[in-house]
C-alpha cells in the first residue's frame, strides 16, 4: 500500500516541473524543455507498469493514469516533429496534472478484465483506446488553444498565455492532423471492440454508455472533418466542436466508471 502511494505521489510530482516551465520567461525546445519533458513522461508511465504488471487494471483511477502517460508519450513525440507543438505545454501539462490529483484522490481497489475473449484481441483494443484518447487529448488541448488566441484577436487582448501557445493557424493545423489521426484510430478501436465483443458474447454491437457515447465522438469528428473540407469550417466553431467530440469520448471512457466506482461506491 505505501509503495503503490509513493509511486502514485512520484508520478504526480514528475509532472510539476513541466507544468511551470511555461513561467520561465524566453523558454523554448531546449535541454531544459527535453529533461522535463522526458521526466514528465517517466513518472506517469513507471506508475502505470506498475499497475499493469500482472494484468490489466480496469479501475477508474488506473484508467485516467493510463490516459496521462499516453497523452505524455505522444505528446513528446509530436513535439519533436513539430516545431509548434511544444507551445502547447502550458495548456496540456497542467489539465494532465489535475487528472492525476483526481486519479488520487478517485483511488479504487483493483478490478481485472474477465477472460471471455483472446488476449490478442483485448490487448489490441485497449491499445488503440489508449492510443485515441491520448490523441484526442492532443486534438482538444489544440482547439483550445485556438479558441483562446482567437478569442483575444477578437477582443485585441493578448495576455501571457496566449502569447505562449501557438498561433491560430498552427493550433488548427496541428487540431485537424490530430483529429484525423483520432478518428482513424477510434474506427479501428469500434471494430477492435465489435470483435471482442463478438467472441464473448456473440453480438457485434452492446449498446451501453460506452459505445453511444464513443459512436457520437467518432460521427462529431467525421462530421467536423468533412465540413472543414467542403465547407471550410474553422476557427472557434470548429474548437467548440472538437472540444464537445473529445468531452463525449471521456464520458464514454470514464463516465461510466466513476458513477459506478466513486458515487454508487
Amino acid at each position: 500500500m505505501y509503495e503503490s502511494m509513493a509511486l502514485n505521489l512520484a508520478a504526480l510530482a514528475a509532472l510539476v516541473p513541466a507544468a511551470l516551465l511555461p513561467l520561465r520567461r524566453d523558454g523554448g525546445r531546449d535541454a531544459l524543455f527535453w529533461g522535463l519533458l522526458a521526466l514528465a513522461v517517466t513518472g506517469p508511465s513507471l506508475w502505470v507498469a506498475a499497475q499493469l504488471a500482472d494484468s490489466w487494471n480496469a479501475s477508474l483511477s488506473a484508467d485516467l493514469w493510463v490516459g496521462i502517460a499516453a497523452s505524455m508519450v505522444l505528446f513528446a513525440g509530436l513535439s519533436a516533429v513539430s516545431r509548434q507543438a511544444w507551445r502547447l505545454t502550458p495548456l496540456l501539462v497542467p489539465y494532465l496534472l489535475l487528472l492525476g490529483v483526481l486519479a488520487s484522490l478517485f483511488h479504487s481497489p483493483e478490478r481485472f478484465l474477465s477472460d471471455g475473449a483472446p488476449s490478442a484481441w483485448v490487448d489490441l483494443h485497449i491499445l488503440v483506446s489508449v492510443i485515441t484518447l491520448g490523441f484526442l487529448t492532443l486534438a482538444a488541448v489544440a482547439a483550445l488553444a485556438s479558441f483562446l488566441q482567437s478569442r483575444a484577436l477578437k477582443l485585441k487582448r493578448p495576455n501571457e498565455l496566449t502569447r505562449m501557445l501557438p498561433s491560430v493557424a498552427d493550433s488548427e493545423r496541428l487540431s485537424e492532423r490530430l483529429l484525423a489521426l483520432s478518428e482513424v484510430v477510434l474506427g479501428l478501436g469500434v471494430i477492435s471492440g465489435m470483435a471482442t465483443q463478438y467472441v464473448e458474447t456473440g453480438n457485434l454491437l452492446k449498446f451501453d454508455h460506452k459505445i453511444l457515447f464513443t459512436l457520437l465522438a467518432f460521427t462529431v469528428i467525421g462530421l467536423l472533418l468533412t465540413g472543414r473540407r467542403v465547407c471550410g469550417v474553422r476557427g472557434q466553431i470548429a474548437a467548440r466542436v472538437v472540444l464537445l467530440a473529445y468531452l463525449l469520448l471521456i464520458i464514454g471512457y470514464f463516465g461510466v466508471k466513476f458513477v459506478h466506482q466513486v458515487l454508487l461506491a
